[in-house]
Order: C-alpha cells, then structure tokens, then sequence
C-alpha cells in the first residue's frame, strides 16, 4: 500500500488490547468475582479495540505512521493547547501593555482584584505564565522534531486545528467573563444602579459582538478541517480499493460479510460521518473541558457543596447512561448496513429494468426489496426502543439539572450569606459546569452512531489492506518466479497455491511475445473443485486458440487466468499492461461521453474525432455517428445501447487500443454471423493474438487451434481442421 492509504498501525503501546484479554482471562477464574469483572474487562478490551480503530483512521491525516507510534500523536495533540495557550497569553500580554498607555487606571484596578478576570489579566507576567510559555516552546520543538512525518501537506490539518483550539480558548475565557458580568448586572438592577447598569449592559453587548464573528470563524476553520480530511481519507479508501484489484476480489454482494458490504456507502458517506462527528466530537469535549476548568473555580469560589453535589450527580448519570446505551452502538451498526442493503437493492432493479421488464419479474423483485424493507424496519424499532430509553434518562437528568442549584443555595441567599448576584453567578456556573459534564449524556445517541461507523470503516480499511498485501507478496514471488525462468530453473508448480482471487503479477514483461501457462491447475477463488488440470499452452503473436467445451468447464476461467485475474498454481506468463486487453460477453460502459467511452482506458485526447468516427463506422455503427453527431455527449449508454450494439462498441475500443493480445470471451454472441465475420477479419488482418470462448460453429474458421475442455479437468489442444464442434 502507498503512503497515502490507510495503514493498519500497531505499536507495542496497542498491545494492551491482549493484555486485557489475559488479564480478563485470569480474573474470570475467580468464581466469587468472576462475572462482575469479566464484564468490566471485556468493556475495557472492547474500549481499547475500538480506539485501535479510531486511531487507525485518524492518525495517519494528521501524522506519517512510520516512526510515530499513538503515544506521541497524542503527545502533539497536546502540544497544539500548549502552543495555542501560549499564544493566546501573548496576545494578552500585547492587549495589556497596549491598555497600560491608554487607560492605566482600567489595568491598575483590573490587575488588582480577585476575582478569575484579575487573574487573567495578570497572569502573562506571572510563574503561571513562564509555565505556559515553556510548555509552548516545547510544544513547538515536538513539532519541528517530528517534521518528516508532517509531509504531505500534513501540517495544513495541524494549522486549521490549531485556530479552532484558539477560538474555543477565547469564546470559553468570554463565556465565564460572561459570568462575572451577569452577578454585576444583577446587583445594580437590585441595588438600582442606573449609571453602572448600563455600562455593565455596554460591556455585555461588547461581549456578544465580539462572539458572533469569532464562532462563524470556529464554524469556517471546522468545515474547511472536515472537508479536507474527508477528501483525504476518501482517496485514501479508493486508492486502497483500486490497488491489487481489491474492487475485484470484494464481493459487496455477500450478506454474510460484513466487513466489506456496500463499498459505496463506506467511502462515499461513512467517511463523510466520521470526520465530520470526530471533529464534532473532538471540538465538542475539548470545550467541554475548557467550560469545565474556567468555570468549576468560580462555583467552588461560590458553594463546595453546589460543587460536590454536582460531581456525584453527573457522575452518576453519566455511568447509568453509559451502560444503558451499549446497545446502541450495534443496533446503529445493523442499521448503517440495513439501510446500505436496502438502497443498493432499489439500484439493482435500476439497473437492470429492461430484463426484469422481459421477465416480468416484477413480483419475486417487489418481495426481495420488500425482505429488505423489513429487516430494516425491524432493525429501527429496535433502536427506537433503546433510543426512548436514553432519552427519558436524558431528559429526567436535564430536568434536575434546574432544580439543585436552588435546592442548595436558597437557604444560604434567604439567611443573606449570599448577594443575589452571586447566586445568579453560581447558577451560571453551575449551567456550564453540568453542561460540560454532561457531554457524553448529551450526545450518547449521536456517538454511538458514530462508534459504529468507525467499526465499518476500519474492518474496510483493513480488509483492503490485507488484500494489498497479499497482493505486493504475489507479485515479489512473481518477480523471484521470472528471475528464476530467465536463468533456466524447472518451475512446474512455480507459483504457490494460493486461493487469492486474483494475480496481477503474473509476470508481465515488457519483452514477453507469448501467452504462457506451464502445468497450470485453474480453480475458482474459494473452491477446491479442479476445473483444468496440468495446463500448458504457448500463444505467440498471430496464433489464433478457440477455447471450447461443454458448459460449466472452464472456458471463462481459463481466459481470467490468461488475462491475470485469477492466480493459478502452476507458471503463467503474460503480456505487459497495454498488449493485451480482455473483451466479455457484456462490455463494461464507464460513466463518461461516447468519446470516452471508445477510448477507455486510454485519456480521451489520445485519438481524433475524426478517427473515432471511422472506427465506429468500421465495426457498422454509422448509425451511431448520425445519432450523436457530438462524442463528448454523456448519456446511459447501457441503457440506450442493445447488447449488440454494445459489442460493437467494445471492438471499436479494441482496434482503436490496438493490443498484441486479445482475449474475447463470447464477445460476439449477440452479433449476426455477417458483422462476426468482419470483425474477426479486421483481427486477423493486423495480425493480432486471439483467444476467444464462443459455442458457434462459425468461429472455427477465424482459429488455427482448439483448446477442448472436457468438464473432468482434462483438456485437448488439437488444430481446428481436426475439431468436429457436433461431436465435442
């Protein structure tokens, strides 16, 4: 796999995942203790696994894996609030020295409180503050230390966090200076101070209009931050999923497996979820934090036991609705997939209307969609029973949230212990306090959305990393295995036995003229049934081999081995990428224009129209060119184009490829004998290597051999004029 992609990391610090298992294991052993325990280390081993995961798909946008274990990113993420809380303490510094000139009264009186404001405002000159810049400088020595691993335009996602840090720094010391203006305005409302009322209501309004375009900034930095990692991540997943013909070897199709079931829907919208509600999440805790910090001194200044009752009821809450929601995570994981199956089903019969429409097949494709519906609707009354569940937890937490700060600091407010504004103050604090301990309630549901969504995306991610490299293995044994012929080894059973589904390394060489297979064993990826027993057949430049044989033998698979689709023990050698091009029975249609699609896989400027027009017209397609006059209009050429049509297609984008080699698999099945005719004759005439799978007695004349499959794993190769096609 290329730098870019997804890499699996494992570092020694993830090896605490099987160090859980076993210390789970052992204590599972003690029978007065045994399922209490087990059940926590299994919460504990799953907690690690799953931040394995997270890590997988995080890590590498942000920091080269190579070099870098998971302690020192997080080591970074730390150093990036170092560094912006050195800089936001330098702006400090800056707007001080500034207000000391222009209103040294204002900085006198400001420096000289003692309250959390004064403390602030001071702290730039203070131990405090030669903490802060240390740690920034060691932060900014941690980055430049580790600036290989920041390639890639790495350090832009670092930039873009760095500034929404800053922001939420700034809107959290605003929010609890926020605080402190309410308990003021409150005491000159009761004590009917008109002047300082409405300076504090001045103050007030500064705040807020400093706010606004602070937080559409934050929102900016956010979505230009998700944007770009789902980018990356996104190409990160197709490049994986092009690599090695992982697209190939998937089958999305294989409702059992659900580590790889609908490709689509993981790269197209499970990454666009994820790095939207990572950065959500992430964001969302770190202001959390900071709203707690800032502001759980101000209510300890105010009332230890407001403070106390309000960690154990938090606390509380969140541990019940944290393990009542562990459900959710795999009812929201069966429900991605429901949902993906579902759609892909509505898709297919798109499709492939016309052929449902011949069929008649509406009812057996109606109950299909509608077993689908109804897992899917099964699934979602599920979670909205789980979801009923969280949310009157939720909601009985938040509404109690309202009524402790007056059930323990009214007595001391009516015994006159307390201003009124204070106690405004310590309901504000007590607000944001609560609201920062109760990020996890607040958002169990979204976050178990999201946990499931990082278990789709990492078993994928993997899946095709396991795939790749298998596929980088197959390809060193391939260049061992050519090393080996060039020096003249005997290499019957050269290549091993492998069920691997595909061998794009099965040697192509630049200089390779022929079509190999030395005592080749062909079978289908995931069976043990031999469909072609000890395979040995050389193609050169101008030969001409029919492959034949009863239905079900092998023909097709012979022509995937040939091709390099399909790996095979025994030595098989190929053509390079470009000398040789397969046709099927049912040409691939891209998504693209007429001009593209005559000259896929090559860019479409590689011929004229001129020239695409004539080789339409040669392969009897003129009534295409009077039709779309224009090459660069895009339609659903599947849909608008017959078989025939189509196959007609795929010889034109052949001639105008113009390999050495070409593999046609029953490429002309659809096609009168008459156009059969002067295709094959336009073949024949450049002198092109052909291997072709057909049943029609016809093709015998455009072959000089016959490779006969038997059915039973045995083959014959014998020349044309010898093969009798109603006798075989």
């Amino acid at each position: 796999m290329t730098e870019v992609g997804i890499k699996s990391v494992v570092d020694a610090d993830d090896m605490n995942v099987d160090v859980l298992f076993d210390d789970c294991a052992a204590k599972k052993s003690q029978p007065w203790q045994a399922p209490r325990t087990w059940s926590l280390c299994r919460f504990q081993r799953k907690l690690s696994a799953q931040s394995h995961l997270l890590r997988q798909l995080v890590q590498p946008y942000f920091l080269r894996t190579d070099g870098a274990s998971g302690w020192f990113f997080a080591w970074l993420l730390i150093c990036v609030i170092f560094i912006v809380t050195g800089i936001l303490l330098g702006f400090i510094a800056i707007a001080m020295a500034v207000l000391e000139r222009a209103m040294p009264d204002f900085v006198e009186t400001l420096e000289g409180g003692d309250d959390f404001l004064s403390a602030m405002a001071g702290m730039w000159h203070t131990t405090g503050g030669a903490v802060i810049y240390a740690c920034a400088v060691l932060g900014v020595l941690s980055f430049i230390s580790c600036r290989r691993q920041l390639s890639g335009r790495r350090w832009v996602g670092w930039l873009l966090l760095g500034a929404v840090v800053f922001i939420l720094l700034v809107i959290n010391i605003l929010n609890t200076g926020i605080g402190f203006i309410a308990r003021d305005l409150t005491d000159a409302l009761v004590a009917k101070k008109e002047k300082e009322t409405y300076q504090i209501l001045a103050a007030y309004a500064a705040c807020f209009i400093i706010a606004l375009p602070i937080r559409s900034l934050q929102f900016f930095f956010t979505s230009k931050l998700a944007i770009l990692w789902r980018s990356w991540l996104s190409s990160s997943f197709i490049e994986s999923y092009m690599g090695n013909r992982a697209y190939y070897v998937i089958n999305p199709n294989d409702e059992a497996n659900t580590e790889v079931d609908n490709p689509d829907q993981r790269i197209a919208d499970d990454t666009k979820t994820f790095t939207r509600e990572s950065l959500a999440f992430t964001i969302g805790a770190f202001d959390c934090l900071l709203t707690f910090v800032l502001n759980i001194m101000v209510l300890w200044s105010i009332s230890h036991q407001l403070t106390m009752a309000l960690f154990a009821y938090s606390g509380t809450a969140t541990i019940v609705l944290v393990l009542a929601s562990h459900k959710l995570v795999d009812i929201n994981y069966n429900q991605l997939r429901y949902e993906a199956d579902f759609r892909y089903g509505l898709v297919h019969i798109r499709n492939n209307a016309e052929a449902i429409a011949f069929y008649q097949g509406e009812e057996p494709e109606k109950q299909e969609t509608d077993r689908r519906l109804t897992r899917l609707v099964r699934n979602f009354h599920y979670l909205i029973k789980w979801e009923v569940i969280i949310s009157v937890l939720r909601r009985s937490y938040g509404y109690a949230g309202n009524f402790f700060p007056y059930l323990l600091m009214a007595p001391a407010y009516l015994r006159g212990e307390i201003e009124y504004g204070s106690f405004i103050q310590a309901k504000f604090a007590f607000a944001m306090v609560e609201s920062a301990l109760s990020f996890v309630v607040s958002n169990i549901d979204e976050m178990a959305h999201w946990w499931a969504g990082i278990s789709r995306l990492a078993g994928f991610a993997e899946t095709m990393e396991d795939i790749n490299k298998k596929g980088a293995a197959e390809k060193a044994t391939w260049k061992k295995v050519e090393r080996d012929v060039e020096s003249g080894g005997d290499f019957a059973g050269a290549s091993p036995k492998s069920e691997c589904a595909f061998n794009e390394a099965s040697t192509p060489k630049a200089e390779c003229e022929h079509i190999i297979m030395r005592n080749v064993e062909v079978k289908a990826p995931g069976s043990q049934q031999i469909l072609v027993k000890d395979l040995t057949m050389s193609i050169g430049y101008g030969q001409r081999v029919l492959v034949a044989g009863p239905s079900g033998c092998g023909k097709t698979s012979v022509l995937r081995v040939a091709s390099g689709l399909w790996q095979a023990s025994g030595y098989v050698e190929r053509p390079p990428v470009g000398s040789l091009l397969f046709v099927p029975q049912r040409p691939y249609m891209l998504l693209g224009s007429l001009r593209e699609q005559l000259c896929y896989p090559l860019p479409q400027c590689s011929f004229s129209d001129k020239e695409l027009r004539e080789t339409l017209k040669k392969v009897r397609l003129t009534q295409l060119v009077d039709r779309y006059p224009d090459l660069g209009i895009k339609q659903d050429w599947p849909r608008l184009l017959s078989l025939g049509e189509q196959q007609r297609l795929a010889f034109a984008r052949l001639l105008l490829n113009d390999p050495q080699f070409v593999v046609l698999d029953e490429a002309t099945s659809a096609l009168d004998v008459d156009t059969e005719k002067a295709l094959y004759d336009m073949l024949l005439q450049r002198g092109v290597a052909v291997v072709s799978v057909g049943h029609r007695p016809t093709l015998a004349a455009y072959h000089d051999q016959v490779l006969h499959l038997q059915g039973d794993g045995r083959w014959r190769l014998i020349p044309t004029a010898s093969y009798d096609f109603g006798s075989a």
